[in-house]
């Protein structure tokens, strides 16, 4: 029985095994990493009761806290959310193994052929919060990638990330891999963060998944590389050639489908050309579905929108909340989000084309988006089958982090007897 209460012992002993996973993993068959992940869906289909059960402790633990609604929504588990879990530990089952791809060769005048091979990163940790679908979504994608992964999961989801954790161990055992390539920190305690943060030895790279203030403690204190998972301020801006049909159902699927999801659009501009038009159309249509919009004083005047304040702008709700703005044009748009943005996922509404192109050249957010609701900015609808998290930062990975994002590369260099003059 481990020592829970001595974290760095505790967090040593799970470092150590999760390295020497790694040196398995990075070379395992990719028929036993298909295998690994199937029997992994099999038991969660099996276990969805137990599942569920474990759920409802969390859920009673979420309320004990005081989660607001949204955070509440991201942290229930129904049947046909665990069958998402399962549908998702089959897509990436089923993705090419993307070890020891090779992305580009060449020969040298010199006689050298070379190779840029894909190899797994080594050992990832995770950080999140209240998700435990991130659980199976993590778990799968590092180990389709040869990493071990260590996982640490929010209080709010201890128990049902134990439950689902079990069940990948489950599908390791029955492919014969390493139990020990997919690990959960077995503690609420915090000081397994801070342990995690630093494990230099152990770790090579820790990926947050979370809000804003687990993003910056991470971000403060860690020594291992981190892939950057910033909030997600996202901005819809509705152009004076948007498509009023268009941008309705744009806006409003954005908004309300999950409100708790980084995808979800947070703020609003709209072209002055089409405030009283399109723009009425669709704060109203957001009104009626029980939204709170937070208006800039133009948008003031159409009737049950709230006062914006400084605030509103550059604000995460994650709730049934958006705030809204009038702007001159599109580069007061792009002006807006460059200030306000977080480099995550942003979109325009438009049938012009040139407004676009400049949408796209102009912002350098991880996801840019045309005539779509932000809700798609995940792994899963991109094809990755799931995703460990969407990387706000411009090092190595960026959006939505799959399974081929978890790798690095290496050089392959083949001579016959070659030497340099």
């Amino acid at each position: 029985m481990k020592d829970l209460t001595d974290i760095p012992a505790l967090m040593h002993d799970i470092g150590a095994r999760a390295r020497a996973a790694a040196a398995d993993l990075a070379f395992a068959p990719s028929e036993a990493k298909q295998k690994a992940l199937e029997a992994a869906a099999d038991a969660v289909w099996a276990r969805r009761a137990e599942i569920v059960a474990a759920n409802a402790k969390d859920l009673d633990f979420g309320c004990e806290k005081g989660l607001t609604e949204a955070m509440m929504d991201r942290l229930t588990l129904t049947e046909d959310r665990i069958k998402g879990i399962c549908d998702s530990l089959r897509t990436v089952a089923a993705q090419d193994d993307p070890v020891g791809a090779v992305t580009s060769e060449w020969d040298r005048p010199s006689g050298l052929h070379i190779q840029r091979v894909r190899t797994p990163l080594g050992v990832v940790g995770v950080i999140y919060e209240s998700r435990p679908n991130v659980t199976a979504d993590a778990g799968a994608l590092c180990l389709k990638a040869g990493n071990a992964v260590i996982l640490r999961g929010g209080s709010e989801s201890f128990h049902s990330s134990g439950a689902i954790h079990a069940c990948l161990v489950e599908g390791l055992k029955a492919a014969g891999l390493p139990e020990d390539a997919i690990q959960l920190v077995p503690t609420r305690d915090r000081a397994a963060v801070s342990e995690m943060l630093t494990m230099t030895d152990f770790i090579d790279v820790i990926v947050p998944r979370g809000g804003k203030g687990l993003v910056g403690l991470v971000q403060r204190e860690a020594r291992v590389p981190v892939f950057a998972h910033l909030e997600g301020i996202v901005h819809i801006y509705l152009d004076k050639e948007a498509d009023p049909v268009k941008a309705l159902a744009v806006v409003r699927n954005a908004k309300t489908r999950r409100t708790g999801i980084c995808g979800a659009a947070e703020c609003l501009l709209i072209h002055r050309d089409v405030v009283d038009t399109i723009g009425q159309g669709v704060i109203r249509a957001l009104l009626e579905a029980g939204v709170e919009v937070r208006a800039d004083e133009t948008l003031r005047a159409i009737e049950g929108t709230q006062e914006a304040t400084a605030d509103d702008w550059g604000c995460e709700y994650l709730d049934m909340i958006i705030a809204a703005k009038v702007v001159e044009d599109i580069d007061g748009a792009i002006a807006h989000i460059r200030r306000y943005g977080s480099n995550h996922t942003d979109c325009i509404v438009t049938e012009d084309d040139a407004a676009a192109d400049r949408f796209f050249q102009r912002l350098d957010s991880a996801i840019l988006m045309r005539n779509a609701s932000t809700q798609f900015a995940d792994g899963g609808e991109f094809g990755m089958g799931a995703e460990i998290g969407i990387a706000t930062g411009k090092m190595h990975a960026r959006g939505p982090v799959g399974a081929e994002q978890l790798t690095s590369f290496k050089y392959l260099v083949t001579g016959d007897g070659t030497v340099r003059g």
